[in-house]
């Protein structure tokens, strides 16, 4: 196994899912693994601790576990926020998200889904759920541009599922979980809070914090495709930025395809990035009111 610290005085590391909320401090293993790296977990309802991690989890939902689940129950996502779960702020970017729902009068009972036998919605679980006991991280080596990811091990006092003795590769495992398609869909996601975490040290992007209004844009990019696609074709959205005629007609019915545009939406109102352009003509006319603006002739 490597054994390269995630402490690492060379990178800066920002931790996306795997610990839990209610887990100790010292529950993280700091180090770093590799795709090829192995570690021994398992699992499975003869484990003393089966059904424990299910109470009181801290579970933040991707935009594609409230898909899976809307589809689960044949509702729509916003259906699916209502239902089951609650609003709470993403502390370490300062962004709106949606937190699976807890029972108890604390938060601190039984997941809705959790049953004797176990999960009642295991083939559309969240990521957090298929990624425990890893958690993932994106770290940013000095000197360098290119944002990479790792991952690392959780151990939390309660879990006996390490004391197995199934030994595994970390890619093994993600295919095991079925966390391909969550991370593709995701990345877009997972890469603005990334970001988002690592400018907070000056307040935000170029040290303004994200406006009311566009923390409440990114709410609806994670959470509503419906608010999202009305958005897109019912305003001058379509009329401002460049999208090929092509995507135009996948995006009416393509949810998939929809978050995507909605990431790269976000990537530029955020951090100016130039992954959705404005039309030339659009871009003419800010140009002019800025400088009218500033009194430019």
């Amino acid at each position: 196994m490597s054994e390269r610290s995630i402490l690492d005085g060379e990178m800066k590391a920002e931790i996306f899912s795997g610990i839990r909320a209610s887990g100790s401090g010292n529950s993280v293993v700091p180090v770093q693994l590799k795709p090829e790296d192995s570690f021994c977990f398992s699992c499975h309802r003869g484990v003393s601790c089966w059904n424990r991690c299910c109470h009181g989890a801290d579970i933040t939902l991707t935009p594609y576990d409230i898909l899976r689940l809307s589809r689960h129950f044949g509702i729509r996502p916003r259906e699916a926020l209502l239902a089951y779960t609650v609003p709470a702020m993403w502390d370490k970017a300062e962004l709106p998200v949606a937190k699976l729902k807890m029972g108890g009068d604390d938060g601190k009972g039984p997941c809705a889904f959790m049953t004797e036998e176990g999960c009642s919605i295991y083939e559309n679980r969240p990521a957090t759920c298929r990624y425990y006991p890893l958690g993932l991280a994106s770290m940013k080596m000095k000197g360098d541009d290119h944002i990479g990811d790792f991952y690392f091990l959780v151990k939390e006092p309660h879990c006996r599922g390490h004391d197995e003795k199934k030994d595994l590769t970390v890619s093994a495992f993600r295919e095991e979980q079925g966390v391909t398609d969550h991370d593709r869909v995701n990345r877009g996601w997972i890469d603005i809070l990334m970001k988002m975490s690592s400018w907070k040290v000056m307040g935000g992007p170029w040290g303004q914090e994200p406006s009311p209004q566009t923390k409440r844009m990114f709410f609806m990019v994670s959470t509503d495709v419906d608010a999202l696609r009305d958005f897109v074709f019912k305003t001058k959205f379509l009329d401002s930025y460049e999208v090929a005629p092509e995507a135009v007609e996948q995006l009416k019915t393509d949810d998939e395809a929809l978050l995507q545009l909605g990431f790269d939406w976000m990537k530029t109102v955020l951090f100016n990035e130039k992954t959705l352009m404005l039309k030339e003509r659009v871009l003419r006319e800010s140009i002019a009111r800025a400088r009218e603006e500033m009194g430019a002739s």
